[in-house]
């Protein structure tokens, strides 16, 4: 571990690892497999450049990294040449001079990283074969389980490594529940691999969800927020993204803390990648302060001044909420994780996940059980993804530890307004159930159709019935009928 330790501190800058660290490395070095569970902003990337470094230096092997997105692949690769270290990426992104640049480049890195489709080719694993291959490491590798929150069939074929090299693999996450790790253990034919799990305390990071009940005063509260924290105005420090659930959403959301005179870029994958790479731009190099986004926006995403990271929608699943909001505070200053939950995004998930995993479902049941909590935040956290929080067992900074007065008055105003709503629309269904009509209402009802200037849909006659007041009643001219 000597030399890990040198490499660490003349290459990488750090005088000590972090926790769960070096036994990943000294996993690598000593040919075990590991399954490697750290926190967001917990370091991972460390775990395999750093032994990437000493196994090249001492001539056994380039280290291969599968990832599966392209921007990150390119910003590692740019990240590790600043520092001097000889690294190439292989994607479908590239074109054909890139693609043979990066090959003749390849024989001389130290990390080779590649995209799961593009190492699923024979012409690659043959190419890999001729360099030389001493370690794998297999990022975001909770994309593997159709129990993680971001399931990738690409990534089910990475067992086949087992098959064709006998180097060490390294299985790395942010997100991985007891079930996705033992999970990774199978589908990736590891043996015996060392388990390593990191602090899920995050100390510096403020966790607090807010009960609402409409869109309206959620974006109202987050530009409430901008101001308490001084972000999202030209000339401030610090930067904030906020995460909303649809397309619709973020466009709406962001032109709404425009008007406000925030300095806002906004993502989501059906903008251009031309306009996606200009707000991702915009955000990294400070033109915008706020960055309103979908789950698109982050995965490898690496800025250490992220002060507040927003949910004006809950998410899908407690997952993919961890690993966004613990893209706050990674240089370790004071951050925040707002959550900023409503009834309505029960409705809005049904309708955008249609045929949910038995993981996505349960990932969603503890998404809302944590909305709903009124104890440590962190501290259920930690126990979905089976770890421990420290020896206090809880972190003293959430809303909850600081404030379990107000949270428990906030749950209980919550859930007392959803059982009179629900309450509200039962009554309403009873009031519009079918009836059997007497012969004065039933003439009423011929009377009605009869004079009807053009055809309607019998839902509109039945409101009209009813007496309702609605645009599409008006509009069909019925309005003012019993």
């Amino acid at each position: 571990m000597e030399a890990a330790r040198a490499v660490l501190r003349e290459v990488f800058g750090h005088g000590a690892f972090r926790e769960g660290q070096a036994s990943a490395v000294s996993a690598a070095l000593g040919g075990r497999d590991a399954i490697v569970v750290l926190p967001t902003g917990g370091g991972k990337s460390l775990c395999y450049q750093v032994p990437a470094v000493v196994l090249h230096r001492a001539g056994r092997g380039a280290t291969v990294v599968v990832s599966p997105l392209i921007a990150l692949m390119e910003d590692q690769v740019r990240a590790l040449r600043d520092r001097g270290v000889a690294a190439v990426a292989l994607h479908s992104g590239q074109d054909a001079e890139a693609k043979r640049q990066a090959q003749r480049d390849a024989p001389g890195a130290a990390l080779i990283y590649v995209s799961p489709e593009r190492l699923a080719l024979t012409g690659t694993r043959r190419w890999l074969d001729r360099i030389g291959v001493g370690l794998f490491a297999i990022d975001e590798a909770h994309c593997l389980s159709e129990w993680g929150h971001d399931f990738r069939k690409d990534y089910q074929r990475l067992h086949e490594l087992r098959d064709l090299w006998d180097a060490p693999v390294l299985a790395l996450t942010a997100t991985a529940t007891p079930r996705v790790v033992d999970e990774l253990q199978t589908g990736l034919r590891l043996r015996d691999p060392v388990r390593v799990h990191g602090d899920f305390l995050r100390p510096n990071l403020r966790f607090v969800v807010e009960q609402h009940r409409g869109d309206k005063s959620r974006v109202a509260r987050v530009a409430e927020w901008l101001d308490r924290l001084g972000l999202g105005r030209r000339g401030t420090d610090g930067r904030a993204v906020v995460y909303a659930g649809t397309r619709k959403r973020v466009v709406a959301v962001a032109q709404d803390l425009r008007d406000r005179g925030y300095a806002v870029a906004h993502y989501h994958a059906g903008r251009t990648d031309s306009a996606r790479a200009n707000a991702q731009d915009a955000f990294v190099e400070g033109k915008a302060r706020v960055l309103v986004a979908t789950t698109a926006f982050g995965m490898g995403i690496d800025l250490p001044d992220v002060r507040l990271v927003a949910h004006v929608s809950t998410p899908p699943t407690l997952e993919s909420y961890v690993q966004q909001a613990g893209r706050a505070g990674r240089d370790r200053a004071e951050a925040w994780a707002v959550l900023l939950t409503a009834p309505g995004d029960v409705v809005t998930r049904k309708r955008v996940v249609k045929r949910p995993t038995p993981g996505e479902e349960a990932g969603w049941r503890a998404m809302l059980a944590y909305a709903g909590s009124t104890g440590c935040r962190q501290a259920r956290i930690a126990d979905w993804f089976g770890v421990e929080l420290g020896r206090e067992g809880s972190c003293g900074v959430c809303d909850a530890c600081t404030d379990g007065a107000a949270v428990r008055a906030q749950v209980e105003a919550a859930t007392t307004d959803r059982r009179e709503r629900a309450e509200a629309a039962r009554e309403q269904r009873a009031d519009e159930e079918a009836r059997v009509l007497d012969d004065d209402q039933l003439d009423l009802v011929v009377e009605l159709v009869r004079n009807l200037k053009k055809p309607v849909g019998k839902r509109l006659v039945a409101l009209a019935l009813r007496g309702s007041r609605s645009k599409p009643v008006k509009k069909a001219g019925l309005e003012g009928n019993p």
